[in-house]
């Protein structure tokens, strides 16, 4: 995986998971995602491709409900989705919310591959900070 920030975009997978994002004007793409990613909670282990998806999905997610993180060059593409879809949708829908905090938990749990990866890396306390400061943010 090319990665190049501990952001929740800055890594190639994420980014392909943006351009996919681009062809979708609800929520079914993130919360197919979730959904795909939660499949883990029954076969013990998230691998790596998944788990970077999960994170730009729920942060997508905490980006529509107004909570979202810092906007950098990784983020214009899914801040120009929001802004083009967020006035579209219905009210905020629960079930995504927990959805979301479910996810993290497994992204931060030892059965992650990606943290695993992280957990390899000088930066591991850098990205660790930025996956519990999403989860804060959806909390709030």
């Amino acid at each position: 995986m090319g990665t190049w920030a501990v952001g929740p975009f800055g890594n190639d997978f994420a980014q392909d998971w943006v351009e996919d994002l681009q062809e979708s004007r609800d929520l079914y793409f993130i919360e197919d995602t979730l959904n795909n990613v939660l499949q883990a909670e029954t076969t013990e282990y998230l691998e790596a491709p998944f788990g970077a998806e999960a994170l730009a999905a729920v942060e997508t997610w905490s980006r529509l409900q107004g909570k979202g993180g810092t906007r950098d060059e990784d983020s214009a593409r899914v801040d120009e989705w929001v802004t083009e879809v967020q006035a579209k949708l219905s009210k905020p829908r629960a079930d995504i919310a927990d959805k979301a905090q479910r996810v993290l938990a497994l992204v931060l749990s030892e059965a992650s591959e990606l943290r695993e990866l992280w957990e390899d890396s000088e930066h591991f306390e850098d990205w660790r900070t930025t996956v519990t400061d999403l989860q804060r943010r959806l909390s709030a």
